[in-house]
């Protein structure tokens, strides 16, 4: 049975806040539709997701006004255990929701308490976990798991309990390109064989423009925009006005509609169409390729040398399989790659959080394993892919003061440098409050500060955008490149290609524990065969300019390369 969902004037307040975090929303979601809901950190996406699965009002204190009406009854007549054989809810942190020991546990955990007999609740599992492709871990212990695994394996434990009404809360954050397609592709298979109601909150606009019916726009607590997807990303203007990220391929397109060359609606949203246009446009025409600058050679010392490192952990499996690496001083380096890769393996080597298995990690000339963890925090900060890992004081002042304390620096410099930190990363206002009460972009900025703090020579940061909206990613890359400009040496792990193409300026791709390419980021973009044998995406805008012109250098910007087409298809080339 289909099951349809309308918000009727819902508000809520939470306890001790003092204004409204949802105000008169008023939305109808249709039975086997799918809907995506977008907009910035604090807009009340999340909330909105907890009144659709009734964990507001029934199991979360505060203030909720109207109705959520699932089939015509009130959610509020439903027992929680009611509403969730119905309505699932994928949280925004899948560990909150793991509890099992192994992956199979975990999926098993619901059907068990709902009494489900023992053959289905085998068939069940076996094939959630095909689903989320996560088959080949069901043995697993949970905690061996990876970040993108686990968000599977949160999909997985949902999916078990069959809902008809699935609640997803930025399901595919912390997965690489492949593992995104492959969660919407199970999300596009339960629309279209099950009937199911699906409602998302993304910040992925690339993966909403094609797949949702309609898109649900909300700020500051309310509907600001709602429709098909395609007009509000048509629209560079409404979607800047909302902090949603546009679409590369409509930035260029919106650089063609000012020049006067195309109508809004032909805006592209799609590579091949993008290529049609400028072709049409172009009459037969050879367009000069945009001018690259050419990525920097000079020379420099190297910081951190890596020789045939390998790491095995608990259990045999192997996360490096002998790597080889060397950075230089002053560098600006992604690691990316599909998740379990070994991204984040490699990046816990530098600092010692992992120990290696053989091999050997040079930092300044000495090997890691000589020194004590306090001496290579000088050299080597390690900013966690969560934040909340390694938040623990009361303050922010005292969070960012504590590894200075730690480390015996006197009373007067810790205050100078808190003083200096705070204000570089533009902390300074809530000094005094209590980390878990900020953002978690706050939150991330703190982790980076308390790094900072101790002024080391790299900064090792592990998915620095992850579950921020689109003005909280800017905020952070704009730290991170000040930071580089500034002398410090960057290695920062991420899936986000886009964030590679406009702030990192060599990019490692992993695959399988190896080190499957290495260059600068506008030739490494540019290798599709082996991007895609390692699961990573290039970018829109690389893939159109590598259309366009196959043998120059690909375009890493939007923006330069929507102002270059409009340039010379409205006749401006000189």
């Amino acid at each position: 049975m289909q099951q349809s969902l309308d918000v009727v004037g819902v508000s809520y307040r939470y306890p001790k806040a003092d204004s409204d975090v949802l105000r008169g929303i008023e939305l109808s979601l249709k039975a086997g539709s799918f809907t995506v809901v977008m907009g910035q950190t604090g807009a009340g996406k999340s909330t909105l997701l907890m009144a659709l699965n009734g964990v507001i009002p029934h199991l979360k204190e505060g203030t909720m006004t109207g109705e959520v009406i699932l089939d015509g009854t009130s959610l509020r007549d439903f027992r929680v255990q009611t509403i969730t054989e119905y309505i699932g809810l994928v949280l925004q942190d899948p560990e909150s929701q793991i509890l099992g020991r192994t992956v199979a546990e975990d999926v098993a955990f619901g059907p068990r308490n709902y009494l489900v007999p023992r053959e289905e609740i085998n068939r069940r599992v076996s094939d959630c976990l095909a689903q989320v492709q996560l088959s080949a871990f069901a043995e697993r212990e949970t905690s061996q798991l990876s970040g993108g695994q686990k968000q599977r394996l949160a999909i997985a434990g949902i999916l078990a309990l069959k809902p008809e009404v699935l609640c997803l809360d930025e399901p595919t954050s912390e997965l690489d390109p492949q593992g995104r397609e492959e969660i919407y592709a199970t999300v596009d298979r339960l629309r279209h064989s099950d009937d199911a109601t699906i409602i998302a909150v993304e910040h992925a606009s690339a993966d909403v423009v094609h797949r949702a019916d309609r898109l649900v726009v909300l700020k500051d607590g309310q509907v600001s925009w709602q429709g098909v997807p395609a007009d509000f990303f048509r629209n560079l203007e409404l979607v800047e006005e909302n902090l949603v990220k546009p679409l590369p391929l409509t930035v260029v397109g919106d650089h063609l509609v000012r020049a006067g060359l195309i109508g809004r609606d032909e805006i592209p949203l799609d590579l091949e169409s993008a290529v049609a246009l400028v072709e049409r446009l172009a009459t037969g025409r050879p367009l000069p390729a945009p001018e690259q600058v050419a990525a920097s050679s000079d020379a420099a010392q190297p910081v951190i040398e890596i020789h045939d490192l390998v790491h095995t952990y608990p259990g045999g499996h192997r996360g490096l399989s002998g790597v080889n690496l060397s950075i230089q001083a002053g560098e600006y380096v992604a690691l990316v790659g599909r998740n379990g890769a070994g991204k984040t393996t490699l990046a816990k080597h530098l600092n010692r959080i992992l120990q290696p298995t053989s091999g050997q990690v040079i930092v300044n000339g000495v090997d890691a394993a000589t020194l004590q963890s306090w001496e290579l925090a000088r050299h080597v900060g390690y900013v966690f892919q969560n934040p909340d890992h390694q938040i623990f004081c009361a303050s922010v002042a005292e969070e960012v003061a504590y590894g200075m304390k730690t480390v015996g620096m006197p009373q007067a410099e810790i205050d100078a440098r808190l003083d200096e930190v705070l204000g570089f990363t533009g902390l300074s206002a809530v000094r005094d409050e209590h980390p878990f009460s900020l953002g978690k972009g706050e939150r991330q900025r703190i982790a980076v500060a308390s790094i900072l703090a101790l002024r080391p020579q790299i900064l090792v940061v592990d998915e620095p955008t992850t579950g921020q909206d689109w003005a909280g990613v800017q905020a952070m890359m704009k730290l991170i490149d000040e930071l580089n400009a500034a002398g410090t040496t960057i290695v920062m792990v991420t899936h986000d290609i886009d964030v590679v193409a406009h702030h990192a300026r060599r990019v490692v791709v992993m695959s399988d524990g190896l080190v499957a390419a290495d260059g600068p980021t506008a030739d490494v973009l540019a290798q599709t065969e082996v991007l895609a044998a390692a699961a990573v995406t290039t970018t829109d805008t690389v893939a159109l300019s590598r259309r366009l012109w196959p043998q120059a250098t690909a375009c890493l910007d939007e923006y330069e390369l929507g102002r270059h087409l409009a340039s010379v298809l409205a006749g401006g080339a000189r």
